[in-house]
């Protein structure tokens, strides 16, 4: 009987099997990549609105504290957006003339209220509440990047689960805690790392975690008295680091 195959098939079945195996590993590895890549997660993207706030301008430049724009950031889930009465306070005295400025000046005249595009959300089925982090310490640049230095405001963190679990299961390490000034409370703490920022933008007076944080980079604890330290500020904080990674806690 004449041979069917040539020798060459062997090594074409062989290379067919392997790209076979390979197949699912390079489809999800792809799928990975798009999912985690900017364009989906929106990460470093601005957002048109209806006008060019900088949170650099306002809250360093000028030193208003976030909360007189994010009202209900320290007591309830959602920070709050300013209304267009809490930039009159301002607009109706200073470039009351701005072209930039004219959508907030019909806004006022009219009572239709400005429509910001939401640049941080979480989806639907999570629950997340700003006042509790704040609270037990957890710094806004934490989450939303170094948003004291944003001309126009992008997304900071992909907010990945994943992401979010890193800190759940392991909070002791992303406590900020200002050694020079214990006597605030973990919320004041949190917002006076801004006014430090403020008279000390080189960060010359600050610690190594403190200039991590304040420009938005990894500033994990490694260093083993630090974690250590960071365990005993769970206690003194009040968090079940034990709970804090069932799914209860954000998917209600």
């Amino acid at each position: 009987m004449p041979q069917l195959f040539k020798p060459s098939a062997n090594s074409a079945a062989k290379v067919s099997l392997l790209l076979t195996a390979a197949l699912p590993v390079l489809l999800i590895s792809v799928g990975s990549g798009i999912s985690r890549s900017a364009a989906n997660t929106g990460v470093g993207n601005r957002l048109d609105q209806p006008v060019p706030f900088s949170h650099q301008h306002h809250a360093w430049e000028l030193g208003i504290d976030c909360r007189y724009c994010h009202t209900s950031v320290e007591e309830s889930g959602y920070a709050g957006l300013p209304d267009t009465e809490t930039c009159m306070t301002c607009h109706s005295q200073i470039w009351t003339n701005s072209p930039l400025l004219d959508p907030v000046r019909k806004s006022y005249e009219t009572g239709q209220p400005l429509e910001w595009n939401l640049v941080n959300k979480v989806p639907e089925f999570v629950y997340f509440n700003h006042s509790i982090h704040i609270d037990r310490g957890i710094s806004c640049n934490n989450c939303h990047g170094p948003v004291q230095k944003m001309h126009l405001t992008f997304k900071g963190q992909p907010f990945h689960m994943v992401w979010c679990l890193e800190c759940h299961r392991e909070p002791e390490k992303y406590l900020y805690v200002d050694e020079k000034n214990p006597q605030l409370t973990p919320r004041q703490q949190v917002f006076n790392l801004y006014v430090k920022f403020q008279s000390d933008p080189e960060g010359a007076n600050m610690s190594p975690r403190e200039r991590a944080l304040i420009n938005g980079k990894e500033q994990v604890t490694t260093v083993r008295d630090l974690i250590e330290r960071g365990r005993k500020l769970l206690e003194e904080r009040g968090i079940n680091k034990a709970q804090l990674a069932d799914c209860s806690v954000c998917h209600h």
